[in-house]
């Protein structure tokens, strides 16, 4: 049952930003407590909504009307999480980190992008270097590195530009690296000395004299870590993603966001902030909804698509003049996007092919930190990023990706899967023709730093567990671990009920973290723990498999840092996605602060499982035993490094080791 508490909040007309943008020099955190209250932070409800509380109709209708929906029509099961995750407004209206009038919203996603981590820096630090007014970027864990040095290098040249213009660009980042004096202040501000230190390497102001910085360092003790990776561009563009500022061996995924949800996601970074914002942000009065969507206004964009939806041949499409063209063999040219006969976009399996195609055909540098190329739009990223995946010196098509996936701290990893089937490239830039707006909601929770489990009730939390109790067909997860203690029984009563749970996790992610008591366990713990639940009906319906990268054929153990996966995403019936930084674990769960955003978009659901399966062997090779949950080789043999379902005595003194690796940066988050 919604609460008239919760309906009313949802349909006022004063958020954060709209009070902000009547008076900019407003501390959010002031903002705050006149719309909601001075005691709401450390308020947190430890329930959740049982299997026979279904929501009534009644519920969809008053759910319905607490979203601006614009001219989009939500699904039933879209609307049953969303009904689920506002209900958790009732005790705290900002546990969800957005003020309750903008969680729920529309708006497109022109591009996804699941690759290696720096191929999302390289998009970041695009957009980047493309802003005119503002930059809002916050990540949990920034280290000096390949990737930082990615954003980096595009702020100095951002300052340039923004130089020629005579008009300064405002940039605010956060970031969590723990400090003992966030024991009194959570949110410190980080002086310059402080950001252009050894293991940051921000560009000093007088290097960057085109550009008003600010820099927050976040983090609520003991247990409530700033986990959130988004970015908000201009208040035009938003991007969420999985991924840190640092380099790794990780696979990531992030999703362009445009249209009204950026000002959801605006709100969102208000809300975190927390502090004064000096200077304000210039966008402060110009909201998403008022304005064209970027990207659609670009003619390089459009002409991706022709005017069914139908993607055509890239090449020449966007294309930067030093482009040239080189004798690359091209197969398959001419696989169109489907349509449907009322003109939505219907994606087919293999609607990538003309990226690869277009990729083919082009033969253009790498963006990089120390070589950079900029591009003008997504078009001409899309072609880049292709264009550098494609055979090169007589390289064989798996041979490609394996250089691809060396990126920095595993460059002598060897790939041992058969060669790409034509129509199956790793294709990591994704663009999709959804210039139609969709149903979207801002499903978040807030940090808790108490020891204790009892921030569960929150909307990202609610959100999945929805997503298990009402999907009729699948529910897909992928995540680095799954042990969250709420998420299992739902898992096994979806399996019990016929529908067909997937999930992939990395092998051995940050096991000696997940061995600390109350972390849940290891991955291989937690598969058999649920199997052994299971009879045999029901494990015909649940599906566990580990991480395999796009050129092996077997798990890597994440110990070892060549091919691990960090990606969080939930597609439930092939229809509602949600995507973001929420991981499936304790840590997640009940303590860090998660940004997620859930889409309504059969579309988006089906171009995500075909980009998910195109760019990994999870699929083909990753299954676990249904009798032990472990993963075994044709000889029966674990992977190197597997802990399987006993970890022994010791693995206390294992999770305290995963504990100081986490804190230093070198575990997983």
């Amino acid at each position: 049952m919604l609460s008239d508490k919760v309906y009313n909040l949802c349909r006022d007309k004063e958020t954060v930003s709209s009070l902000l943008a009547a008076d900019p020099n407003l501390a959010p955190h002031s903002v705050h407590s006149k719309l909601y209250g001075s005691d709401i932070g450390g308020v947190a409800e430890h329930k959740h909504f049982k299997v026979n509380q279904i929501a009534s109709e009644e519920d969809l209708k008053r759910a319905y009307e607490c979203g601006n929906w614009g001219p989009t029509e939500p699904s039933e099961l879209f609307l049953r999480m969303y009904h689920d995750a506002i209900s958790t407004l009732n005790g705290d209206p900002l546990t969800g980190m957005v003020s309750p009038p903008l969680m729920g919203s529309c708006g497109t996603v022109p591009l996804t992008i699941i690759a290696p981590l720096p191929d999302i820096c390289r998009h970041m630090s695009n957009c980047i270097a493309r802003a005119e007014h503002d930059v809002f970027l916050a990540t949990n864990f920034w280290m000096h590195s390949e990737a930082s040095s990615l954003v980096v290098n595009s702020i100095r040249e951002l300052s340039r530009r923004a130089g020629a213009r005579k008009h300064k660009v405002v940039v605010k980042i956060m970031y969590d690296r723990g400090s003992a004096k966030q024991v009194f202040n959570n949110h410190q501000d980080v002086p310059e000395s402080g950001w252009t230190a050894k293991a940051i390497q921000l560009p000093p102001a007088s290097e960057i004299p085109g550009i008003d910085m600010q820099v927050v360092n976040y983090h609520r003790p003991i247990f409530g870590t700033f986990h959130s990776k988004f970015m908000v561009v201009d208040r035009r563009i938003a991007i969420v993603s999985s991924n840190n500022i640092q380099d790794n061996d990780n696979l990531e995924m992030m999703s362009h966001l445009e249209g009204p949800i950026v000002d959801s996601f605006y709100d969102v970074c208000l809300n975190s902030w927390h502090n004064e914002l000096d200077p304000p942000l210039p966008t402060h009065n110009s909201p998403a909804m008022d304005a064209p969507m970027p990207s659609f206004e670009q003619e390089s964009f459009s002409g991706m698509f022709d005017e069914h939806g139908m993607l055509r041949d890239l090449a020449g499409q966007g294309v930067p003049k030093n482009t040239t063209a080189n004798s690359r063999g091209v197969s398959d040219a001419g696989v169109p996007l489907s349509v449907d006969g009322q003109g939505s976009n219907k994606l087919s399996a293999h609607d990538e092919t003309l990226i690869t195609c277009a990729g083919n055909e082009t033969d253009l540098p790498e963006h990089s930190a120390s070589d950079p190329h900029y591009d003008p739009d997504i078009a001409s990223e899309v072609l880049r990023a292709q264009s550098v995946l494609s055979p090169r010196n007589g390289e064989s098509r798996m041979a490609a990706v394996t250089r691809h996936l060396n990126t920095t701290i595993q460059k002598d990893t060897t790939g041992n899967a058969l060669e790409c089937a034509s129509g199956d490239e790793m294709t990591t830039y994704i663009p999709l023709p959804t210039r139609d707006l969709v149903p979207m909601a801002m499903v978040c929770r807030k940090p808790w730093g108490n020891a204790n489990m009892a921030s569960v009730h929150v909307p990202q939390n609610e959100a999945f567990l929805s997503a298990l109790r009402n999907a009729k067909r699948s529910v897909f997860i992928q995540t680095p671990n799954l042990n969250a203690e709420p998420l299992l029984p739902a898992i096994l009563d979806a399996a019990r009920r016929g529908v067909q749970v997937s999930y992939y996790v990395c092998l051995g992610y940050n096991d000696a973290g997940e061995l600390l008591p109350f972390q849940g366990g290891t991955n291989e713990m937690i598969a058999h723990k649920l199997y052994a639940q299971l009879d045999v009906a029901g494990k015909a319906s649940l599906h566990i498999y580990n991480y395999v990268a796009k050129d092996q054929t077997a798990p890597i153990h994440n110990s070892f840092k060549k091919r691990s996966c960090h990606i969080k995403l939930l597609i439930a019936d092939e229809r509602v996605c949600v995507q973001g930084n929420g991981n499936q674990d304790t840590q997640s769960w009940f303590h860090s602060q998660e940004v997620n955003v859930m889409i309504d978009s059969e579309v988006v659901a089906k171009a995500w499982l075909e980009g998910i399966r195109r760019n990994q062997n999870t699929g083909k090779y990753g299954a676990v035993g249904k009798d032990d949950g472990c993963w075994r080789d044709s000889d029966g043999k674990m992977p190197e490094g597997s802990i399987g379902v006993d970890p022994g005595k010791f693995s206390w003194a294992k999770g305290i080791v995963g504990a100081v690796q986490r804190v230093r940066g070198a575990g997983g988050f």
